[in-house]
């Protein structure tokens, strides 16, 4: 006996997936300033729910934060929970006190190195240092997103603030923190990332 099933669309099972994604960074990604709606986890959320994927986007950014702070949080975010993607960026406020690339790449090496261990997908964005300590301090503290992101094999956007930085179109009137054309930008700027590790 021979039976037909006619009108169903068989869709690969990993599209019913909730795929829960973490900001896991500082003010440049909490929503500093702005209200909910604006905030970079419900605009990236919207997007990508718009486009299909099924995801929920959690945010544990917090102001202020540095690369210290989110390594001693870590144990806490990850505990009792199922995350599939962490959106890591971390080491601007670091940058903005004059701490020590080499602290700031012990921290990051060891969140990476846990998140890793744990089979957590992980999109590193990336900041550049502002030349007020120096060229040596900026030189040494760029290079550690690139050289991280090769040495734990993870997706990489250089820069967050990419086409948001220093453009007063963009920020509040700090001059610092994106305004919602700003978060639409970084939104997007991520989104091209995400996809991709949301396809694999």
């Amino acid at each position: 006996m021979f039976i037909f099933i006619v009108g169903v669309n068989f869709i690969p099972a990993k599209v019913f997936c909730n795929q829960e994604i973490v900001l896991f960074g500082d003010s440049l990604m909490s929503g500093y300033g702005l209200d909910e709606e604006f905030h970079l986890s419900t605009v990236l959320q919207k997007s990508l729910k718009e486009k299909g994927f099924n995801v929920k986007i959690l945010n544990a950014s917090v102001s202020g934060d540095t690369t210290s702070g989110g390594l001693n949080r870590l144990s806490w975010l990850l505990e009792g929970k199922k995350i599939d993607i962490v959106i890591l960026c971390l080491g601007a406020n670091d940058m903005l006190r004059g701490i020590s690339p080499s602290l700031v790449r012990k921290n990051l090496s060891q969140i990476l190195k846990i998140l890793t261990e744990k089979k957590i997908t992980v999109l590193l964005a990336g900041m550049v240092s502002q030349e007020s300590f120096g060229e040596k301090y900026k030189n040494e503290f760029d290079k550690i997103y690139p050289e991280l992101a090769k040495k734990y094999k993870v997706s990489f956007l250089p820069f967050l603030l990419d086409g948001v930085a220093l453009n007063p179109e963009l920020n509040l009137t700090d001059g610092k923190h994106p305004n919602p054309k700003g978060v639409n930008l970084i939104s997007k700027n991520l989104e091209k990332k995400l996809i991709k590790l949301l396809n694999n």
